[in-house]
């Protein structure tokens, strides 16, 4: 994680982002937002105080336990969890003007103990490794233990602009150190502490920042130019972005949400990324489904899910959510697959995709829409696991229309 301890100063700015997403229920990127707006922070450090939050939100409940520390009570005892972090990596104790004491008897008794428990080892939550063994089995213990490593960085290049090799050679004038992603062909890990987005690469549309996985699932669309393809989950637009790539300019690309800042965001991308065959419509109703009957020539439903694959990147999450939203999302997929598959045109492929790893949510759900719809048949599935990639965890199938 680090060869050094903290500086004091980065020691209480952790502190601060913990106490905003723990006590005041603010995402992740929102307190990171807050915290670094203003500072002069050299890249380097900002890339360590997001590590240690991250590595301290993976598995928050273990180093709770180590230091005797509840969530709740970060602001007033984070010293003491900082200590115990510190600890555990076998780094010396930051040097702070006020610090609670950690007695290191009391934490290394606690580690033993804590190494005989492995979800709180893997920094798991009860309900989610409830949910993991039941759903998984056997194959749950090592999808747990990846979801707490440190998330690789990734990058899609912008084929529209440039190849992969240019866009490499391109960064490493620019001191961002990247290795190439076998099996993703657009795909490069960025493995040098960079400021990413400060490069002229970045400003120039050269890349976007998306994980590898992410990527699988973009390509399993195989969208070509001149089709006609709806992306109807379309978010702030990462695969809409990757799939007018793949159309290479041409033909129709039509992006779809139900959140109108999202769509705008996507439009700003796509003007920077030079790709101009994308639309976006807001889904108003069910009407701007219906007016889209029978169109597609590709379907992506990229939709709403648990996230339970992409958790290493999304540590917070798993904090804040409870097994009680699984049933109500499962219930909007299966929605979304009956009212939006209708925009398939006979001949057309349906992708459908999540970012979660859990059967309920993925095979599940495209056997029993397939069991009520036999105009649709099915082509193939893949789910990408976190223990066997290295990239975040996707699920997705490709299904075609054979009938109205």
């Amino acid at each position: 994680m680090l060869n050094s301890p903290l500086s004091p100063s980065s020691t209480e700015l952790v502190i601060s982002i913990l106490d905003m997403v723990l006590s005041e229920g603010k995402p992740l990127d929102r307190a990171y937002s807050v915290h670094f707006s203003g500072l002069q922070l050299i890249p380097s450090e900002q890339a360590r105080i997001t590590k240690v939050v991250g590595d301290i939100l993976r598995r928050l409940n273990l180093y709770c336990f180590l230091s005797d520390v509840k969530p709740e009570e970060i602001s007033r005892l984070g010293s003491r969890l900082m200590n115990a972090w510190h600890l555990f990596h076998e780094l010396e104790l930051p040097k702070l003007q006020y610090s609670l004491p950690l007695a290191e008897a009391e934490y290394f008794a606690r580690l033993e103990e804590a190494k005989l428990q492995p979800a709180l080892w893997d920094g798991c939550p009860e309900w989610l490794d409830t949910m993991g063994q039941a759903q998984l089995g056997d194959a749950w213990a090592k999808e747990r233990a990846a979801l707490n490593a440190q998330p690789k960085r990734f990058i899609r290049t912008n084929i529209l602009k440039c190849t992969r090799e240019e866009l490499a050679k391109k960064l490493r004038n620019e001191q961002v150190q990247t290795v190439e992603v076998d099996g993703v062909d657009t795909a490069l890990e960025v493995v040098s502490d960079s400021a990413l987005f400060r490069t002229e690469s970045f400003k120039k549309g050269w890349f976007e920042q998306q994980d590898a996985g992410s990527q699988l699932v973009a390509a399993a669309v195989d969208a070509k130019p001149g089709m006609r393809v709806i992306d109807a989950c379309a978010g702030a637009g990462g695969k809409t972005l990757s799939i007018a790539a793949q159309m290479k300019g041409k033909g129709r690309l039509l992006a779809m949400d139900v959140e109108q800042w999202k769509l705008d965001n996507l439009k700003q991308r796509a003007r920077r990324a030079n790709a101009s065959n994308v639309e976006t419509r807001i889904i108003a109703s069910s009407k701007t489904i219906k007016r889209l009957k029978l169109s597609a020539d590709r379907l992506l439903l990229d939709v709403p899910c648990s996230g339970l694959g992409v958790l290493k990147r999304n540590p917070d999450a798993k904090w804040r959510d409870t097994p009680d939203r699984l049933p109500v999302l499962v219930e909007l997929q299966k929605h979304i697959l009956q009212s939006y598959s209708r925009m398939v045109k006979v001949g057309g492929i349906l992708i459908y995709a999540t970012c979660s790893i859990m059967p309920e949510e993925n095979r599940d759900q495209v056997d029993a829409f397939l069991a009520e719809n036999e105009h649709f048949t099915f082509l193939e599935d893949e789910t990408i696991s976190v223990a066997d990639s290295g990239f975040d965890g996707f699920y997705m199938a490709r299904l075609e229309r054979i009938a109205e």
